[in-house]
């Protein structure tokens, strides 16, 4: 899970490094226990066997489409910190990413809805100064100990050093 650490910068370290809560998977389980019982019910109702050939390969598409596709999908997309930025992977086939310098960062917020909090969830709303605007990251696990994380690395070592969310030497700092 998250990115490799070849990948890092020098004197680049990952912070934290996520994906998202398993409640993203509970669907999914749902729909495959419902599809297992009424292809068990469809299969000892009908007797020709292209009858059943057809009821196991219409489950299988469902399945694939509906319980495989929805968990590859969860297990290659990661959210990762580092002292510097902010990468967010994902992707089956194509992989995306985004990466957000820290000091590009504007504003990080977090909604956590009832669910969500029974669950120890949230969404994580990171906004800053692109053409984008924001950065939406849903159903991360603890977001408030990832926002406040995140916090710290923007607010919390205002000393100038290039690690702590301040612009590198030579750019001018945001307004605030």
């Amino acid at each position: 899970m998250g990115i490799s650490p070849k990948l890092l910068g020098d004197g680049e370290h990952i912070v934290l490094s996520t994906r998202t809560h398993i409640k993203a998977l509970v669907l999914p389980a749902i729909l495959l226990v419902l599809i297992f019982a009424a292809d068990g019910y469809l299969l000892a109702l009908v007797d020709q066997e292209w009858a059943r050939i057809a009821i196991i390969a219409v489950a299988a598409v469902i399945i694939i489409w509906g319980v495989l596709l929805p968990f590859l999908n969860w297990l290659t997309a990661s959210y990762t910190i580092t002292n510097r930025r902010l990468i967010a992977r994902s992707g089956l086939i194509t992989r995306v990413g985004r990466d957000i310098p820290l000091y590009r960062i504007n504003d990080v917020k977090y909604e956590r809805g009832l669910l969500d909090r029974l669950l120890g969830c949230g969404t994580l709303v990171i906004s800053d100064a692109s053409e984008e605007g924001h950065q939406t990251l849903r159903d991360i696990p603890n977001v408030e100990d990832v926002h406040l994380q995140i916090t710290d690395l923007l607010f919390g070592n205002n000393d100038g050093a290039d690690d702590d969310g301040t612009p590198p030497v030579g750019r001018q700092p945001r307004p605030r």
